[in-house]
């Protein structure tokens, strides 16, 4: 089952960096083996450290790590989902006038993300792709390889990183753009991932981000909770909550970012059965990865679940079972000069009693004007 959270103040969570360097190649000022975006030494991404406040562990990292390695051999190349989510996070480069050379992508979507940069998209010329599974990054590799001679010649150039969001490998004031698509909700830290993130930025550079949502799976949620209370006499926590959308604002302003934006979007996906949504759940590696571990559920309990979700859901047209993901979309910028400033307090001349006099002046010469 899917195991989803709002843990808002994260922190230590045991992780890991342990990047393909040997695999890049040199590049002035980075020794040997490390391109110029990666930091060669842990003062470079001491931040991870320097804003990690409280105790909270919630989730097993090395246990995401395994989920994302089985996700490498179930997950298809063209997921539904998957697609609909990046293309949506992607549109918001198209809105802006300046371009991002250099690029990094955290972990989730991340091939998907990656595979719809060409075609000089942005002004990306360069890709730094991060995930925490070896097995995850070495299908991305073989999928980018095997697309090479079938796809847009205009690519930009990709390195892949194995690494930890809660620990990212960058340098300050190294990267253009950060992408981060349906990986964040499994983040102990979140707002110190938001903070290493602002730095790794340039100035004026933008972070983009989508991450499931509070009404993420309320159907799956519903039916587990009812077969459970019905059958054992009580509940257990199998779908773990998340974000809300009024959260994430506060999140990037915490994060440090200028012009936060925040919007929602619901994308419903139809299975022909309940075991087909279990599935899929699992070829995303979006698996339960809580420390504290619930009892499994039991086998009468999850065909009474199965029974309750077709019994309140189903899709009677097309006899299918609906599963709904609620997709938050963040957007904030690393400050700059040469964004917009608020103006000083004040300042302001004129008052709101003026403003309201005026809009009812003219709404009342429109109404005589009828």
């Amino acid at each position: 089952m899917l195991a989803l959270r709002q843990a808002l103040r994260r922190s230590h969570a045991v992780g890991f960096l342990s990047a393909y360097l040997s695999k890049f190649p040199a590049e002035k000022g980075c020794g040997n083996s490390c391109p110029r975006h990666i930091a060669t030494s842990a003062s470079a991404y001491a931040v991870g450290d320097s804003t990690r406040t409280g105790s909270l562990d919630l989730f097993d990292r090395q246990l995401k790590r395994a989920h994302r390695n089985r996700a490498a051999l179930l997950q298809t190349a063209d997921d539904p989902l998957l697609a609909a989510v990046t293309e949506a996070l992607l549109d918001r480069l198209e809105d802006c006038k300046r371009t991002f050379p250099t690029v990094a992508v955290l972990g989730g979507a991340g091939d998907v993300v990656t595979s719809r940069l060409s075609n000089g998209r942005a002004g990306i010329t360069k890709v730094l792709q991060m995930d925490i599974s070896p097995g995850m990054l070495q299908r991305d590799q073989a999928l980018a390889q095997a697309s090479a001679g079938r796809s847009a010649q205009n690519k930009p150039e990709v390195h892949y990183i194995e690494g930890d969001e809660e620990f990212l490998p960058f340098k300050a004031g190294s990267i253009d753009l950060i992408v981060s698509c349906l990986s964040c909700h499994w983040v102990n830290d979140l707002p110190g991932m938001l903070q290493q993130c602002r730095r790794a930025l340039k100035p004026d550079g933008l972070f983009l981000a989508a991450m499931f949502g509070g009404d993420t799976l309320h159907e799956l949620r519903v039916s587990c909770n009812l077969a459970e209370e019905e059958l054992q006499g009580g509940v257990s926590q199998r779908v773990s909550p998340l974000a809300q959308v009024r959260d994430c604002g506060s999140l990037l302003t915490v994060g440090g970012f200028n012009i936060p934006a925040v919007d929602v979007d619901d994308i419903t996906i139809h299975y022909k059965d309940f075991q087909g949504v279990v599935n899929h759940l699992r070829a995303l590696g979006e698996s339960n990865a809580v420390r504290t571990k619930q009892p499994l559920m039991r086998k009468a309990t999850a065909q009474r679940a199965a029974a309750i979700y077709k019994e309140r859901f189903e899709d009677q047209d097309s006899s299918t079972l609906p599963a709904t993901f609620q997709v938050l979309y963040m957007t904030g910028w690393a400050p700059h000069a040469s964004q917009q400033q608020p103006s000083r307090r004040g300042s302001a001349t004129v008052s709101f009693e003026d403003l309201q006099d005026a809009l009812k002046e003219q709404s009342d010469k429109a109404g005589n004007a009828k």
